[in-house]
């Protein structure tokens, strides 16, 4: 029978315990930990960046550039960075100044494609372990169990809750809506009224993706018990989030992983598919159309959702034809529907019309190369057997399936551990860019 947890899951007490952590360590598991905290006083979108800019500050040398480099998945995260900065700086320039718009826009940038570039970094120039993430995430997912408990005592027991402003939100510059705290509701899902929660999140479906992503990150956990409640929590808050791309894509991740570790699995994928396209062949019908009745279930469970949507994507990509080469740079745009009734922004919905929208073929571009070459550096060691390659190959393009429907630059900050998770799985398979007091500390467990 298959078994998709590690076959070695019993190590060293030390390691289970994880003694002599970091510097580094202790910050981000701690950081990871209290994400309850950091939610209740408002300062995510503001925290998750400083922490990455200062584990990047923090001893840093010259030296573990220009000796050790980085690979160039790295890279190109700080490129697309550069890029949407040029670009931001381009939209800015046509306006007049604003002072707060233009602190939100460099607020947007650290807390997105820049913090994916620091999190991968963190671990090639410092030392931070693949199980102390581990760790830390299995405690924050154990802790969803709780908290969407507290969620659902209140909504069952008194109804819906109106949302509060956290104490230290009103500081932080840009748009408020994403920082309050939000209690469960109900919505509608194929007809049913159903509890729905987005959590620690701005959004539902973010809090789809995040309990997606951070179901295969637990499943690294070698505390069997932390590991059993961890997993439920993550798949209890996928239920509850109610994401119908999440739902889709937890199976696909599953079938990925399998299919790395046994050839009788992608054997009877290529035996599936086949089967397909003939039965299809036989009756005269295109594969296309075999999936419009899956297709019209899968928007139909939420329609209203669906095709506002389609609405604000198709707005996007009209306005992006406008400035195909660097897009507009920031948002200036909405679009409205319902004789008014509805508005909201170009590029809310859908990753890949967004950074056409704001940056164009010229950010596309970067944002093409980064996702495709961050996908190569975990294939090598998927290949070679490494478990925790496979599992972060399977999640990451699970990810890159879920930016269709949400904004990937909104969402980094609300799993930028993920990133992290995938930095010490790089850094472990490509010791070469690790500097070398990392690696020093690393073989001889002297704190960093």
């Amino acid at each position: 029978m298959f078994n998709i947890f590690p076959r070695k899951l019993v190590l060293r007490e030390a390691e289970n315990k994880l003694e002599n952590l970091s510097h580094a360590e202790r910050v981000v598991y701690w950081t990871i930990v209290l994400t309850p905290l950091w939610w209740v006083l408002g300062v995510q979108t503001l925290l998750y960046p400083g922490v990455g800019l200062y584990l990047l500050a923090y001893d840093f040398h010259v030296d573990k550039l220009v000796k050790r480099s980085l690979p160039l998945c790295n890279w190109m995260w700080l490129l697309l960075s550069l890029a949407v900065l040029w670009t931001n700086i381009q939209g800015l320039s046509s306006m007049s100044f604003n002072p707060m718009k233009s602190a939100a826009t460099v607020v947007t940038l650290l807390k997105g494609y820049f913090l994916v570039f620091a999190c991968l970094t963190i671990p090639f120039w410092h030392r931070v372990r693949l199980s102390v993430v581990t760790r830390a995430v299995a405690w924050m997912t154990a802790g969803y169990l709780v908290s969407l408990g507290i969620q659902l005592i209140i909504l069952f027991g008194t109804g819906p809750q109106p949302a509060l402003m956290p104490p230290l939100a009103k500081a932080i510059p840009g748009d408020k809506l994403s920082l309050m705290v939000k209690f469960a509701v109900f919505q509608p899902f194929c007809g049913l009224p159903l509890a729905r929660t987005e959590l620690y999140t701005a959004d539902p479906p973010i809090l789809g993706a995040c309990a997606l992503l951070c179901f295969f990150i637990c499943f690294g956990e070698i505390d069997k018990y932390l590991r059993k409640y961890a997993l439920s929590g993550c798949t209890a808050t996928l239920i509850i989030a109610q994401s119908r791309l999440a739902w889709t894509c937890f199976p696909i991740v599953l079938l990925a992983v399998i299919c790395f570790r046994k050839a009788s699995a992608r054997q009877g994928f290529l035996w599936f598919s086949t089967l397909i396209c003939f039965i299809c062949a036989l009756v005269g019908m295109e594969v296309s159309e075999l999936l419009d009745k899956p297709m019209e279930t899968f928007n139909g469970a939420r329609a209203d959702s669906s095709k506002d949507r389609a609405l604000v994507v198709a707005a996007t990509l009209a306005a992006w034809k406008e400035s195909p080469w660097i897009g507009w740079g920031i948002v200036e745009r909405t679009v409205t529907w319902g004789n008014g009734a509805f508005e909201l922004p170009l590029g809310t919905f859908s990753t890949y019309a967004q950074i056409l929208y704001l940056h164009g073929v010229l950010g596309f571009t970067f944002f093409a190369i980064a996702a495709l070459t961050t996908l190569w550096f975990l294939w090598g060691p998927a290949l070679r057997g490494k478990r925790t390659a496979q599992r972060a190959f399977a999640s990451l393009i699970a990810m890159y399936m879920l930016c269709q429907a949400t904004n990937l630059s909104w969402m980094i900050v609300y799993f930028w551990f993920y990133f992290l998770w995938l930095g010490t799985i790089l850094a472990e398979a490509y010791p070469q860019y690790v500097s070398s007091w990392q690696e020093l500390s690393r073989n001889n467990g002297i704190k960093s």
